[in-house]
């Protein structure tokens, strides 16, 4: 039998059956390479490939990569592509009709993500990509009337407000880190701002006391005021001076968040953290820690974090040394006694 080299085919491991694509994103091919089989389904995909198959799901797939997913994050699109790999295989021939009826796509939706339940945060990933997609063939494509996974519950819950960075943790990121994302890590952890509003502070926000910045989140309705405090100053000090906004990246330009967000991925891919559950996000508890040890109130804290008290109290109790927590309490007792 002639070996033929067919260039361009794509395979996809699944569960340990390896399935054959004529292209990424490509429609499925039969039989085993070699075989006549094999070699008709190549040709028939090859000679169709002008044709795009817009009937099928799959072509609302093939135009999502081809655009919207061009425009994301490349940390994202690792750990997407993947997923889209997968939903091709299990969702790419059914046609698009099944999708404009809820009522009958929904289960086999839930069925798909039930394969992966004993993984439940990535079977959340996938159903997000999915979802993804799907919105994608309501807007902008307009071939589906809604999306049917909207809705469908996440079985991966978890209350975050508990976990932050340690020392220890950020200083093994910062190891392998550049300078620029390290002043980023440093003033995440030491004011508690999210990442959208930490990447537009700006030197005119600091005042003598505090910074006070409005916050994106609440749409510029809530104003955030940290209290300066000697670590804080300490890494207001170290920051160069390069542009009206404090945080910039190596090209000494302010970082565009995608931008920070690749950098920061390969910060904890080179620190050996990829598998650690900690999110950026969970630097604003490493803030509390610090903010209660410079001698912040809880009810202080509450207010700057925009958090409940009960919470702040329970990162102080869990990262927080006793001797610390101590202190504060018999501080707090001995200004009550004095107000009475």
């Amino acid at each position: 039998m002639v070996t033929v080299e067919l260039k361009g085919i794509h395979t996809v491991k699944a569960k340990g059956i390896t399935y054959y694509y004529a292209w990424r994103g490509g429609p499925r091919l039969n039989g085993e390479p070699g075989t006549p089989a094999f070699m008709a389904s190549y040709n028939e995909a090859v000679a169709n490939r002008t044709e795009p198959e817009n009937g099928r799901f799959r072509s609302i797939i093939t135009n999502y990569k081809a655009t919207a997913f061009k425009k994301v994050a490349d940390s994202t699109k690792r750990v997407w592509t993947p997923w889209i790999d997968k939903i091709s295989i299990h969702f790419g021939d059914l046609s698009i009709a099944q999708f404009n009826r809820p009522d009958k796509i929904r289960p086999r939706i839930r069925q798909w993500r039930g394969q992966y339940a004993d993984t439940p945060r990535a079977a959340d990933t996938g159903m997000q990509v999915l979802s993804r997609i799907l919105s994608h063939g309501v807007d902008p494509m307009g071939v589906l009337s809604s999306n049917p996974a909207e809705g469908i519950k996440h079985l991966y819950s978890s209350d975050r407000s508990e976990i932050i960075w340690t020392d220890a943790d950020i200083a093994q990121v910062k190891a392998v880190a550049s300078e620029e994302v390290q002043w980023v890590i440093d003033l995440a952890a030491h004011t508690g701002l999210r990442i959208g509003d930490l990447l537009k502070l700006s030197w005119s926000h600091i005042g003598a006391d505090a910074i006070v910045m409005t916050t994106g989140k609440s749409k510029k309705k809530r104003e955030a005021l940290i209290p300066r405090y000697d670590a804080l100053n300490e890494v207001l000090d170290r920051i160069h001076k390069r542009s009206p906004v404090i945080l910039t990246s190596t090209k000494k330009q302010p970082w565009k968040q995608d931008g920070f967000n690749t950098m920061f991925w390969r910060a904890k891919e080179k620190a050996n953290m990829l598998d650690r559950d900690l999110h950026f996000h969970d630097l604003r508890g490493t803030a509390a820690t610090k903010f209660y040890i410079a001698g912040l109130s809880v009810r202080v804290i509450a207010e700057v974090m925009a958090w409940e008290e009960a919470t702040v109290e329970k990162i102080i109790r869990r990262y927080v040394g006793r001797q610390s927590a101590t202190k504060e309490m018999i501080r707090q007792l001995n200004e009550a006694r004095t107000r009475t």
